[in-house]
């Protein structure tokens, strides 16, 4: 291996227990360059820096190999810096010893560049630091890696990849690669996200460019796959035949705090269904992939989204929650929903006839997000199971991460008498001790490995558009107006009609309490 190369190997065989190994790649020592982009914002703080951090103190990221570049507007020095973000990588007052002097030799690995967005001098600048560590390290030209992270506006991404693109990409193609992180939102609508994907793509290969959604890294969503086709009877279930409907939901209990202006010029079926929800929707939906090459994946979701028939106006139900109007950042006859319920319908053999409904909502009356598949009524039903409610098969997101089953019981006792239980995994419980990883630190350490398998690629995100572009032009138009409901409610009750419309069943007296240790 050369001196000085940091190299991402997928390799084949077995453990040591005999089981095969399913993509697992093998980290080997070299030179990388994170540049964090937008460092002194609120997503560089609060989520990117953080991640870094995780993967550097489990020893995903070797201070011999890494430096961490932070660049943005704001005029500020490296120590700066690694005090602003300091208070959001650890709690001072309980830190152990050993966390703390984990913590000082991070923020060692940190540098800091000022620069305007579209300025050559300021992307010179950075490519000259980035370009001394490398040959601080012995690295040879152009086999080093540059990972950049935009944790900016989407407005300024163009400039921003023309800039990386002219000034600090690697010199030769010698193994070494340059890939650029993009958050949503992509665009607006169905042209905005094709002309921004175009502007990129015109720079980038698709290869380079990981758009990231971070739902795709939550622990419970990679764990779909694995149970809808490692599970046998999963798969016979799995269908038309059984299910009657799906919902996936994500609900919380505040507002906009103090996000009103920039909220209102997205709106919830943007902020969260048309991406987080929908690539949800796309797990829970898709046929079985070629293979878990993250091309045979992304080729599925492309399908089934392909599939879904035009959202119907009778089938959305849209709120605004009262008080959202008084944030002075939003204005007085905004029609911004701050909740929605639409039923997406697939016209395929495996869910023809089955609704999937996707429900997001601000200032509700809880806090979660799940997956809920409801079966159908069991035929020849001779023990009267209907009043206790249909089987359920949940996955809770968040919080209190768990899967459960909701099926019917006999009560214990001497009466033959029913009730609904479940059959509960519920990760605090089951896996006592076991951090369970944070969704940037996942995605970065995928970017990392190049492995886009939970990215989303260019012709996915143009058929999620096509989907929901009719609809959110019907609204920016106000051809349809929000219904208000109280901050705290489970939103409009049009909403629970709608879903009673869908055919979804409610169960009465049951409720699922999470298991305490």
């Amino acid at each position: 291996m050369e001196s000085g190369r940091w190299h991402v190997e997928k390799r084949a065989g077995l453990k040591s227990d005999g089981s095969p190994k399913v993509n697992e790649y093998v980290l080997e020592t070299g030179c990388l360059s994170i540049v964090v982009l937008g460092a002194s914002g609120d997503l560089a703080k609060k989520k990117t820096f953080p991640a870094l951090f995780n993967l550097f103190r489990q020893g995903f990221l070797h201070p011999d190999e890494v430096h961490i570049f932070g660049y943005a507007r704001t005029k500020i020095s490296d120590d700066e810096l690694r005090n602003r973000i300091r208070g959001y990588l650890i709690n001072d007052k309980n830190a152990s010893p050993e966390h703390v002097e984990k913590l000082s030799k991070f923020l060692e690995l940190i540098k800091y560049v000022s620069g305007s967005y579209d300025s050559e001098e300021g992307f010179r600048l950075l490519d000259k630091e980035i370009s001394e560590h490398e040959l601080s390290k012995n690295s040879v030209e152009g086999t080093s890696r540059r990972l950049f992270y935009l944790a900016l506006p989407p407005s300024v991404y163009p400039s921003v990849c023309k800039m990386i693109r002219s000034f600090c990409m690697n010199r030769s193609d010698l193994g070494g690669w340059t890939r650029i992180v993009v958050e949503k939102p992509f665009g607006k609508d169905l042209e905005s996200a094709e002309q921004l994907s175009t502007q990129i793509g015109e720079l980038f290969e698709e290869p380079q460019i990981y758009r990231i959604d971070h739902y795709l890294g939550k622990e419970l969503v990679q764990n779909l796959l694995v149970l809808r086709f490692a599970n046998r009877f999963f798969l016979p279930l799995w269908n038309r035949d059984n299910i009657d409907n799906v919902q996936i939901v994500f609900r919380e209990d505040f507002g906009t705090d103090g996000r009103g202006g920039y909220f209102d010029e997205y709106g919830i079926i943007r902020d969260i269904i048309q991406n987080h929800l929908l690539q949800v929707f796309c797990l829970v939906a898709m046929e079985k992939p070629v293979s878990l090459k993250p091309e045979h994946i992304r080729d599925e979701k492309v399908k089934v989204l392909q599939s879904v028939l035009p959202i119907k106006d009778e089938e959305v139900v849209l709120g605004q929650y009262e008080g959202y109007r008084d944030d002075p950042t939003v204005p007085d006859q905004s029609n911004t929903p701050t909740f929605a319920t639409l039923v997406l319908r697939i016209h395929n053999e495996r869910w023809e006839g089955v609704p999937f409904v996707l429900k997001a909502g601000k200032a509700l009356n809880s806090r979660k997000a799940e997956i809920r598949v409801q079966f159908k009524d069991v035929p020849g039903d001779i023990y009267k199971c209907k009043k206790q409610g249909r089987n359920e098969f949940v996955i809770r997101l968040q919080p209190s991460e768990a899967m459960y089953m909701k099926l019917t019981v006999k009560q214990p006792g001497l009466e033959m008498s029913t009730a609904q239980s479940e059959l509960d995994l519920s990760y605090v419980q089951r896996y006592q001790g076991v951090t369970i990883p944070e969704a940037y630190e996942r995605l970065i350490l995928d970017t990392i490995r190049g492995d886009q398998q939970h990215f989303v690629r260019r012709d996915e995100l143009k058929a999620a558009w096509e989907i929901f572009t009719p609809l959110l032009h019907r609204i920016d138009d106000g051809e349809m107006k929000p219904l208000p409901y109280q901050p705290g409610s489970r939103g409009p009750a049009e909403a629970d009609e709608l879903l009673a419309k869908a055919g979804y069943v409610q169960t009465h007296g049951y409720v699922w309490i999470p298991p305490t240790l």
